[in-house]
């Protein structure tokens, strides 16, 4: 029987953040767009955590810490693909979602991962939650043994939308949005995961993501989200 081995996933979203991250974030996501969603718990991904080989947990205590440095732009991106020039948030939230439920250690290494998805963020500091999107890629050690079962996965989507409390925000107050042009936008969909010896399997995947769509210029992920409504 094969190892039981750690997967990337969306389950152990919000591990490690620091404290000022979260103050930024909810202030800025939930305070100024969310005002009606203030209360809702963190996604959690309860019912989405990713198995690897032999059904394996993910395990949240594995993720990086939240001070961890933006990777090089040296390093490459290995599988990971490079940022769309998408003006349109929905549709840029898609792709994201998409980049983070696919991965390949065959030819991917930890660094070119976190490298590549560095490369999604918003270049804006003051709204980007590095650690929030860094948080999801196991550690060094973990990877190195999804990469020794040649461990990858694909992401599908099957449609994004703004949650209820973001629209309802924005129409009790549509100015709000000029303040960083930030969208809510929680997207679904499938991961298909795959590793030797012909193991895999599938399963339903949800994310709430923050992207910034400033006006004349192309889309950039600020953050993964508080969850909200729905």
């Amino acid at each position: 029987m094969q190892k039981r081995l750690p997967s990337l996933s969306l389950s152990s979203y919000g591990i490690g953040w620091s404290a000022n991250k979260r103050i930024a974030i909810v202030a800025l996501v939930v305070t100024v767009l969310l005002a009606t969603a203030a209360s809702v718990a963190w996604l959690s991904g309860n019912g989405n955590g990713h198995q690897g080989p032999d059904h394996a947990a993910p395990a949240p205590a594995s993720s990086p810490s939240s001070s961890e440095a933006a990777p090089k732009p040296t390093a490459g991106s290995g599988s990971v693909p490079k940022p769309p020039q998408i003006a349109e948030p929905v549709a840029y939230a898609k792709a994201v979602a998409q980049m983070l439920w696919s991965y390949d250690t065959r030819d991917t290494s930890r660094d070119q991962q976190l490298a590549g998805m560095h490369a999604w963020m918003t270049k804006e500091t003051k709204y980007a939650d590095w650690a929030s999107v860094s948080g999801q890629v196991p550690d060094p050690v973990l990877w190195s043994r999804m990469a020794d079962q040649d461990q990858h996965a694909t992401g599908t989507v099957t449609e994004g939308h703004y949650p209820g409390a973001f629209k309802q925000a924005l129409a009790e107050d549509p100015s709000a949005i000029t303040k960083a042009y930030i969208y809510v936008v929680t997207v679904n969909g499938k991961q298909q995961i795959a590793w030797k010896k012909g193991g895999g399997g599938a399963e339903e995947r949800a994310v709430t993501l923050a992207v910034q769509c400033r006006p004349n210029h192309d889309c950039a992920l600020a953050a993964i989200a508080p969850s909200v409504t729905q």
